[in-house]
């Protein structure tokens, strides 16, 4: 009985933590937000709110370890009475998926190598040209 008990309340208190980073869904973000940046800036922003993600989610990945680790001891995740950071890396991830969607809007991020043909006379093949 008191292992039933036991079992049950440790599967509730997995109910309660914290998620892994990874596992966070982006909250929806508008790219006209970052409409009046120019190409520049943009990348300035999307480098600031990269290194902000990195470290929130390192916050939050420490939260979910230190739940598991509290649950595993004490049947208690420590992040329910500390809280967590997972609506922060919501939202910076939706800000990093609205700067990426205005630097396609302003074409700022160029079309990848691979996806551009190299014109036959500019390829270089490793053979002499024939006379």
């Amino acid at each position: 009985m008191k292992t039933g008990l036991l079992m049950v309340a440790a599967m509730l208190s997995l109910i309660g933590c914290a998620n892994r980073p990874e596992s966070i869904r982006a909250s929806f973000v508008s790219h006209e937000k970052y409409a009046y940046l120019d190409c520049p800036a943009l990348e300035s922003r999307m480098a600031e709110t990269r290194k902000a993600l990195e470290a929130t989610s390192k916050m939050q990945d420490e939260k979910a370890t230190g739940d598991a680790v509290g649950v595993f001891l004490l049947l208690i995740p420590f992040s329910k009475l500390t809280g967590d950071y997972e609506g922060e890396v919501a939202r910076l991830k939706g800000e990093v998926e609205a700067i990426e969607t205005a630097q396609i809007k302003a074409k700022c991020i160029p079309i990848p190598p691979a996806a551009t043909p190299t014109p036959p006379s500019a390829a270089n093949t490793g053979t002499p040209a024939m006379k």
